[in-house]
């Protein structure tokens, strides 16, 4: 049996023995049977269940990621947050939270060192962290499929993994809410799924599993003090037994008709989109963008070739399976013409060391090059590479899978050295001349031909086409026309538009035309072609004549023609250095046609001058909101979170108080009281024991309150001291122990009052800070009641 003093009362406002509350002697039932490992079994579920939600985001998430070491990274953050809650689950709860973020601080330097490692970034850990911080949300939702994990595209999912681990496990363990502890691996595991959007298959299977693991969770009793009993209602009076099994009746059927309702509604809205694509949030990003100047690097050619000593790079080759000599080093491709301007055109994705492959045509050749390239005067953001790159090591880069170009989206500087290694592709040239060229959608952006090409450019690529059949055919016919009928000059005046080339091709020599950079070969050239039913691009790049400097002198663009299973094919129209061109009268007679002075440009004196103007924004601007949009909707969308938890801690200690001091018998509101009374000292940093007396907990009480007075200004401070009524709130609490039943209303009314003037006046006394936290402390929801 329970022995009870008449002298003692516990804190949480309950009778008890003077050695504790509620204490059994030896007569009294036996311990449980395995205590200690029926505890810890009972603790187990809900961790463990956490863990594994948290593990299967990702899971989920680590599918869009390049091998597992996402993955690893983030079960390990799940693991780590949990056990540190659940092995600090006796310390003060104000004290989990800053030992939580100190293990996620020693987990993130690790894994953010493990993961530039993986990726072969340059530099310590405290640049990597800070890179990885400013950079880390606009380079996961830009980078490219799969994602290469790097340390800016690992710390996102990292720290969200182990804040939901340090969330969860405080709500479920410390106050018992284990649905209300999901809450954070849910958002977390939708957050994957939204991020993953269509870049992988349905995660059916994670998702079954994880809502198998959290039905486990709920439904094994997790905490010693789980119930054995079924029967809320048993021990009971029959009555009041009836009346609770009634209204547990009717809160199950409304429970059971609100879900059957919403399956009823949702059911048919969710199978509809079975199907449906889900949406990429990568584009609503912009991804990263070049300027006017790599945008359009083929008016850098007259420049290049006025400063012919100019250094641009320094190359130096590691490897190379085939013959080292005429490795061309490919700057940027330009896919785009609109009658004005070449342009790149090109979508570039942030991407990691390892690049995605393609498939070479099937009779070609390959041979692998790696090269270490030393940037000097060469400025922007393309990156030279002989093509294709597979690899690249010493700089971070974005890609254009399309074109297979790289830029640096910091911009390069002189000294940047970094190595690339390149899948150089060689046609079998035997199939050239029975190969025809693609048509349709998907070459469409490479036949285009905008309008007002002049007249004369049209016959002189119909007489061209007529005279030779085949692709290839007529592709030769363009070069050779070219390489026979023009003269290669340094100082030619820059420019690619309609009027220039109609002057290029046709004007007066003596006034200037039929002379150019190879600028001017190649844009002729690509137009010419796709006039003549021809794919074509145009490539700007370098020949050097093997390792060390490459100057401007070894600047060049080429155009390119694209062939059914033979891919793109480069074409050389400058003419040979010993020959001296024939006059294109010999071979195309057109009415004469000089262009206005004003069509001809002037030509370019500084090869390396930024561009007056930045270009025009493009499609791209219009794709959605863009980074700042998105951050900023995170940053409000977590501030509402944590409101929202707020607002749920306040609502439930309100109603923890006024179960206590409204509802019940009047014994019940007395006990209540003294709980809130109780409460509030453990509040203020003063628990009180349960070995100590009422009235020794009255006398603690009023210390307590008069040594907060002294801290802070007692203005606002009830004049009555709130505390003379503790002796008579023992007195009644004492009454309730040893005389049940005997405790009227208004002694319970006076009780409550007592405790809430108490519990006002100490809350006053207490710091501006502590006074907010105060009423969403979740310690009274979780401290023995």
């Amino acid at each position: 049996m329970v022995t009870v003093s008449p002298t003692r009362a516990g804190a949480d406002g309950t009778a008890g023995p003077a050695g504790g509350a509620g204490r059994a002697t030896p007569g009294g039932p036996a311990a449980e049977p395995g205590g200690g490992w029926t505890r810890l079994l009972r603790l187990v579920p809900v961790p463990l269940a956490l863990i594994t939600m948290i593990a299967l985001a990702g899971v989920v998430l680590g599918r869009v990621y390049a091998g597992p070491l996402l993955t690893r990274l983030v079960v390990g953050a799940a693991v780590g947050s949990v056990l540190v809650s659940v092995a600090a689950r006796r310390l003060p709860s104000w004290l989990v939270a800053p030992v939580s973020v100190a293990a996620l601080a020693g987990w993130m330097a690790l894994s953010l060192r493990l993961a530039a490692g993986h990726a072969g970034l340059p530099g310590g850990l405290a640049e990597v962290t800070a890179d990885a911080a400013r950079n880390a949300i606009p380079r996961l939702l830009t980078a490219m499929i799969p994602v290469e994990p790097a340390p800016d595209t690992v710390l996102v999912p990292l720290v969200a993994a182990w804040l939901a681990g340090l969330t969860a496990t405080e709500v479920a363990l410390r106050t018992g809410r284990v649905l209300l502890g999901y809450l954070p691996p849910v958002l977390l595991y939708a957050g994957a799924l939204y991020v993953v959007g269509p870049n992988a298959d349905p995660a059916i299977g994670p998702t079954v599993l994880f809502a198998a693991v959290a039905a486990a969770g709920l439904a094994v009793p997790s905490g010693p003090g789980a119930p054995t009993s079924a029967d809320p209602a048993a021990g009971l009076a029959p009555a009041v037994r009836a009346a609770v099994r009634l209204r547990l009746l009717a809160a199950s059927a409304a429970g059971v008709a609100v879900v059957v309702a919403l399956a009823a509604l949702l059911a048919p809205v969710v199978a509809g989109q079975v199907d449906d694509r889900p949406v990429d949030p990568r584009r609503y990003v912009e991804p990263p963008q070049v300027e006017s100047l790599d945008e359009n690097p083929l008016i850098r050619i007259s420049g290049w070739a006025l400063n012919p000593d100019q250094k641009l790079l320094e190359v130096r080759t590691e490897q190379a399976t085939a013959q080292q000599g005429g490795n061309r080093i490919r700057l940027a491709v330009l896919s785009d013409y609109d009658g004005v301007t070449w342009r790149v055109g090109a979508t570039y994705r942030n991407a990691g060391r390892i690049l995605p492959a393609t498939t070479p045509a099937p009779d070609a050749t390959t041979d692998t090059v790696r090269q270490e390239i030393t940037v000097a005067d060469l400025t922007g953001r393309l990156l030279p590479a002989v093509p294709t790159p597979r690899e690249v090591t010493g700089a971070r880069v974005a890609y254009d899978p399309a074109t297979g170009t790289l830029i640096r989206p910091e911009g390069l500087t002189p000294g940047l050295r970094y190595t690339v290694t390149s899948v150089r592709e060689r046609p079998d040239v035997n199939l050239l001349a029975t190969a025809n060229v693609p048509a349709g959608d998907a070459v469409a952006r490479v036949l285009r031909v905008p309008d007002g090409a002049p007249e004369q450019l049209r016959r002189l690529a119909t007489q061209l086409a007529e005279e030779n059949g085949a692709p290839y055919a007529r592709a030769t016919a363009i070069q050779d026309f070219l390489a026979e009928h023009y003269r290669v000059t340094a100082d030619a005046p820059s420019g690619h538009a309609y009027p220039n080339l109609a002057f290029f091709l046709f004007g007066p020599r003596n006034g200037g035309g039929q002379r150019g950079t190879s600028e001017q070969f190649a844009a002729a050239f690509a137009v010419l072609g796709r006039l003549a039913g021809l794919p074509t691009r145009v490539v700007v790049g370098f020949t050097p004549k093997g390792d060390g400097p490459v100057p401007a002198a070894d600047a060049l663009a080429w155009p390119e023609v694209l062939f059914d299973g033979v891919g793109w094919v480069p074409f050389d129209p400058m003419p040979r250095p010993d020959e001296e061109p024939r006059p294109v009268e010999e071979d195309f007679r057109p009415p004469p046609d000089d262009p206005p002075p004003s069509q001809v440009p002037e030509p370019t004196v500084e090869p390396t001058a930024t561009p007056p103007a930045a270009a025009a924004p493009g499609p791209a601007a219009q794709r959605g909101p863009g980074t700042p949009l998105l951050v900023g909707g995170g940053t409000l969308g977590l501030a509402l979170l944590v409101g929202l938890v707020l607002l749920t801690l306040a609502a439930l200690r309100r109603n923890l108080t006024r179960d206590r001091m409204q509802q019940g018998d009047p014994g019940r509101r007395i006990a209540g009281a003294w709980r809130e009374l109780t409460d509030a000292l453990r509040l203020a940093g003063a628990p009180v024991g349960d070995d100590l007396a009422a009235a020794e907990v009255a006398t603690r009480a009023r210390r307590t309150l008069a040594e907060a007075r002294v801290a802070v200004d007692t203005a606002g401070i009830p004049a009555e001291p709130p505390d003379a009524g503790l002796d008579e709130l023992a007195g009644m609490l004492n009454q309730v122990a040893f005389a049940p039943g005997m405790a009227t209303p208004a002694q319970a009314d006076r009780a409550t009052t007592l405790a809430g003037d108490y519990v006002s006046a100490l809350r006053a006394a207490r710091p501006w800070w502590r006074r907010l936290l105060w009423t969403v402390h979740p310690g009274p929801l979780r401290w023995r009641r």
